[in-house]
């Protein structure tokens, strides 16, 4: 059986930052969706019909449109990369795979879940194949396409907020995890460190210690408009 090589959680991995992009051990097992025929979402570039919703800043009264799920697939087609995202209930489950070879180069998985403020995009894992490491748009490339796949989903689904655990494994890979959140708009919203009580129902959630960041849908989606911004 082919090897897979997991990385801690996050949601976003954009051109040429420094670290992956999902982030927790808090693995949602395969096995479960397999319980029942999960509901294909999205396949490839299967039709869809919402276009770019323009967004109007009120600071300067510019208008800003954000990336349709179109959008991204088409983006991530002319990197010879096939999306696909899967729903069974609250979950889901992304999957990223060569067209050129048919391998599965990737795969993320999280939740929406209902909570007191409104729906929040939980993001659960990521897991890349080594095989991947060794190509240009690996970590980053997969990752970036990957997350704005789960971030659009959320933003489809009514989430205001995405969650996130940037896994504390070391203290180098951590800092660089919680840097390159930053740099891609999350914030930092509590240290997991698992010495409090109040730190419990961040462990019973994610499922290991780290740093909890959250962002808002809406704006990383107009942060990286150009990115999958449509060119016609």
């Amino acid at each position: 059986m082919e090897q897979l090589h997991t990385y801690p959680k996050s949601s976003f991995s954009f051109p040429n930052p420094t670290t992956p992009f999902l982030t927790s051990t808090s693995i949602v097992p395969i096995s479960n969706f397999a319980l029942t025929t999960p509901k294909t979402y999205l396949n490839s570039l299967s039709k869809t019909t919402i276009p770019h919703e323009p967004i109007i800043n009120e600071d300067n009264k510019q208008t800003t449109s954000i990336p349709s799920m179109s959008d991204i697939l088409a983006s991530s087609r002319a990197q010879k990369l096939d999306l696909q995202l899967q729903t069974l209930g609250p979950f889901f489950r992304i999957t990223a795979k060569s067209l050129e070879t048919q391998n599965e180069l990737g795969r993320a998985e999280g939740l929406i879940r209902i909570w007191f403020g409104g729906r929040v995009l939980h993001l659960d894992s990521v897991r890349l194949r080594r095989e991947t490491l060794g190509m240009e748009r690996s970590i980053f490339g997969i990752g970036l396409f990957i997350g704005a796949v789960a971030v659009r989903y959320g933003f489809d689904s009514g989430c205001s907020t995405a969650q996130l655990l940037a896994i504390n494994d070391s203290d180098l890979y951590h800092a660089k995890l919680v840097r390159f959140y930053k740099r891609i708009g999350f914030k930092v919203v509590h240290e997991v460190t698992g010495s409090t009580i109040g730190d419990l129902a961040h462990l019973l959630v994610w499922g290991g210690v780290g740093t909890r960041m959250d962002a808002n849908v809406e704006d990383l989606l107009i942060k990286w408009c150009t990115r999958f911004k449509s060119q016609n």
